[in-house]
């Protein structure tokens, strides 16, 4: 196949450096192909290409990475279209299309490794039937490259991105002649963020958008600042749903039942708890102990020692220490061998998670061969998670109405300010009770503190699941979903 002569910058150190190398832009590269569901069938068209950015004044950026799922079908004026990315930052967008929602997927029905090379097949609960799909690729990484010569941070960062991914967008709504179509979004993790802030930028661009979808979800990063009450609030719901999964806590007792338990006690008790912070009685604080000990499934004396304050490296680590092993961080139902003592170092320990061992790499895998079949020529290095990225992210972010730019984002206020200037706008949040990654309360609190008048909170739909992070990868959930979402997306004819 023809290569263009335009090239870009492979990320190889700093992408932002004259001496990088520079290696041809792949020409677009597409294959038709019918997914096949019992009786349904859509004939589609998937593309993998480089999508050209620039600045206002026509300063190339680079080139992002779009793969794209469009149905054969004639008639597209209420055919909407998803934009769908995952999050890091520095995270690419194979994973939430391989897993669980492109048209294709790595079959998954368990909570153990998958195999490689795994077999994709068609997926049954694709999001095809509801919208054409188009996966992008945050600036370095994936295929996405920037332009030699372009400073890096002008992209890596909250702001930042957000202004790439919108002009991604609207590159390619020109590329393939879709303006003025029903537009969603569709981010995981980081991904919700960007989302949060990119529904707001699009609409000062004049994009509408008509869904958003945000699954696992953050908006606020105070909650991740070291020794914030917000953590610990957050993360004791996963704790006891994680203690129930194992019998360890809640014994015969359903599994969102002792979540909304362990929530009723964060809400009513806990968190007053934290804001005595010395100044509890110890009587109290013993009183507590024992109670969160009935919750999460660890020693009474170990929570009170800890002064009610369980990390989350160190529940994976005691939950299930007499047998071995330590559990996962995005979900926190997956096991693997627990390490030495001489392997204690805590950042090391705090990267490994058995969930992400056991569908990463035979995604990744997969997803190389499903887009080796369109014929486009990338590089065989394929960056799924960048640290280069995550490590130079620019946090700094000014939200619309607030005075100064922290570095602990919270882009809530985007979204508020959004769904405020697009009232037709909806919102669906999925969460999991296995998720520890992005924990379920501190979303809902997140969202509360917007402060929204009823006809916009009716906007925004709330669905909690028994996965964790990867909803799509627990079929129980990803069967859930797929009805969640083709109900989401019917409501856009209802207004």
């Amino acid at each position: 196949m023809a290569e263009t002569t335009s090239t870009f910058t492979v990320t190889l150190g700093d992408p932002g450096k004259d001496e990088a190398p520079e290696i041809p832009i792949p020409e677009p590269a597409s294959k038709d192909y019918t997914w096949k569901n019992g009786r349904q069938s859509i004939k589609y068209t998937t593309t993998a290409e480089m999508l050209a950015l620039h600045e206002d004044d026509g300063t190339l950026i680079g080139h992002m990475f779009a793969l794209s799922y469009v149905s054969d079908a004639q008639d597209k004026i209420d055919r909407p279209v998803t934009f769908c990315w995952n999050g890091g930052p520095g995270g690419s967008s194979a994973m939430v299309n391989i897993g669980g929602l492109g048209p294709r997927r790595v079959p998954i029905n368990t909570l153990e490794q998958l195999p490689c090379p795994t077999q994709p097949e068609d997926n049954p609960y694709s999001l095809l039937p509801e919208t054409d799909l188009v996966y992008l690729d945050a600036m370095g990484t994936g295929y996405s490259r920037i332009a030699k010569g372009y400073d890096p941070k002008k992209v890596w960062g909250v702001d930042g991105d957000a202004d790439a991914f919108m002009r991604g967008i609207a590159q390619w709504l020109t590329t393939h002649e879709r303006w003025n179509t029903p537009l969603y979004l569709y981010g995981e993790s980081y991904g919700t963020m960007r989302n949060s802030v990119l529904m707001r930028v699009l609409g000062e661009r004049g994009i509408a958008v008509t869904g958003v979808i945000e699954q696992s979800t953050i908006l606020d990063y105070a909650p991740t600042l070291a020794g914030n009450d917000l953590y610990y609030m957050g993360m004791l719901p996963v704790y006891a749903a994680t203690a129930n999964h194992f019998g360890k806590a809640g014994k015969g007792v359903d599994q969102f039942k002792w979540f909304d338990k362990a929530w009723q006690f964060v809400d009513e008790k806990y968190g007053r708890a934290l804001i005595k912070s010395d100044t509890i009685d110890p009587k109290e604080e013993s009183a507590l102990a024992q109670e969160m000990s009935e919750l999460i499934g660890l020693d009474a004396d170990v929570i009170q020692k800890k002064h009610l304050r369980i990390e989350l490296d160190t529940f994976r680590k005691l939950l299930l220490a007499d047998e071995g092993l330590f559990i996962g961080r995005y979900d926190t139902r997956f096991t693997e061998a627990a390490y030495m003592d001489v392997q204690g170092d805590n950042e090391f320990f705090a990267g490994e998670d058995p969930s992400g061992d056991a569908i990463m790499t035979p995604d990744q895998s997969a997803w190389m061969k499903l887009v080796q079949e369109t014929g486009f020529k990338g590089s065989p290095i394929n960056i799924l998670l960048s640290f280069k990225v995550n490590a130079d992210w620019n946090w700094t972010h000014q939200a619309p109405g607030t005075m100064g730019s922290p570095v602990c984002p919270n882009t809530a206020y985007d979204m508020a300010t959004a769904l405020r200037r697009n009232p037709k706008c909806r919102v669906l949040f999925f969460g999991g009770i296995h998720d520890a990654a992005t924990p379920y309360w501190n979303v809902r609190h997140a969202v509360s503190k917007m402060f929204l008048p009823d006809y916009l909170k009716e906007r925004i739909t709330y669905k909690v699941h028994e996965n964790g992070h990867m909803a799509y990868e627990d079929l129980p959930t990803l069967q859930k979903m797929s009805e969640d979402l083709k109900e989401f997306y019917g409501l856009r004819n209802k207004d």
